[in-house]
């Protein structure tokens, strides 16, 4: 993922749910005036008032059919510019019935806090829909309901950028939102979908997890602990410490690790929060690892002088200290270990970046 360049004010967006409530907002609203909506307004859960322009919205046989176009402010979302299409039809029954249609996907597994077999619509994104159409009705002055479907044209080859598939979200993206606006680089959308993630595996019965620091640390752990079901992989990136807590509170009984020479060596340090703003390599424990493996103090000090962990991890293997990066992997599983509490067991490899193993150690 790039960067934000610093200094730069970063925009803020809509999360899919607000462009949803919009869209089923104006849907609702041109079947009660006859007239099509160019714009639309709704109350966010975080209690601001938001006008969305209308992409399109058509009356067509006794329904409407409005969109907005997702506008996720400069946060690098798959799902910025995607059209999100609500069809709504009203109904003599009160009561607001709402679904996704395609594009949206359907839940397929337990675990992620919707029943299976409904539409991926997240509990505030489905209460915002009803409250805005809900409003609609009531300014149109219509006594019963209506009924809404969520459509996402496109959304099937966005959520293949998506984990959706893994957790069981077949068919489209999910329509989500808590506070209804998206924030750039925001941890808590990461966070939500560590959690979704184990929460999967722990639905599925599985009491082991393997946690990496990216989509190529997860593609070699997956050679490595073959046996597990895919659903068993969850990319943490930076967020060890969030990662270890959530895993001890699933009452997991091991979590394996995986990952890199740069980012392992953080946590062989004690840092349990990884990013390269927030925490730098300790090349100097790097060399007290090499000195206990029995490396020569020329190596040591050029360990202690390179650049990054990349480079040390260069010296070492030219110099053929034997049993560092096992020292390295058991320094990680001890940390994690001790900063769970002792609440499950905890192993770890070191890869390169090619995928060749170079340590293992479990604590």
């Amino acid at each position: 993922m790039d960067e934000p360049k610093r200094g730069k004010a970063l925009r803020e967006g809509f999360s899919t749910g607000s462009c949803a409530a919009a869209a089923a907002k104006a849907a609702a609203t041109a079947l009660l005036t006859g007239v099509a909506q160019s714009e639309v307004s709704i109350d966010l859960p975080i209690g601001r008032r938001v006008t969305f322009p209308v992409n399109a919205c058509h009356l067509e046989g006794g329904g409407a059919r409005c969109s907005v176009v997702k506008d996720a402010g400069d946060d690098p979302d798959c799902t910025h510019g995607a059209e999100i299409v609500a069809e709504v039809r009203l109904r003599p029954e009160p009561g607001i019935g709402i679904d996704g249609g395609d594009g949206v996907a359907r839940v397929t597994k337990a675990g992620l806090g919707i029943d299976v077999g409904r539409a991926a619509i997240t509990r505030v994104p489905l209460n915002m829909i009803t409250v805005s159409v809900g409003d609609a009705l009531a300014a149109g002055g219509h006594d019963g309901g209506a009924e809404v479907v969520i459509v996402v044209p496109g959304g099937v080859e966005m959520a293949k950028k998506t984990l959706n598939e893994r957790l069981g979200l077949i068919g489209g993206i999910s329509i989500l939102g808590t506070s209804g606006i998206v924030r750039p680089y925001s941890t808590a959308a990461y966070k939500v979908s560590i959690v979704n993630s184990i929460d999967v595996a722990a639905a599925e019965g599985l009491t082991e997890v393997v946690i990496t620091t990216g989509g190529k640390s997860e593609e070699y752990a997956q050679r490595i602990w073959s046996m597990l079901p895919e659903t068993a992989f969850v990319q943490m990136g930076d967020w060890v410490g969030f990662t270890l807590g959530y895993c001890r509170k699933k009452r997991l009984a091991k979590v394996d690790i995986a990952g890199m020479i740069g980012k392992l060596s953080k946590i062989a340090e004690g840092e349990f929060y990884t990013h390269a703003r927030q925490s730098k390599v300790n090349l100097d424990g790097l060399a007290a690892v090499a000195e206990a493996a029995g490396a020569a103090p020329d190596v040591v000090e050029r360990i202690r002088g390179a650049n990054t962990a990349r480079e040390a991890q260069e010296i070492v293997l030219a110099s053929g200290v034997n049993g560092f990066f096992d020292r390295v992997a058991w320094k990680v599983s001890a940390n994690c270990r001790a900063y769970a509490e002792d609440a499950f067991a905890v192993e770890t490899v070191i890869t390169d970046a090619d995928g060749v193993l170079l340590g293992r150690a479990a604590a």
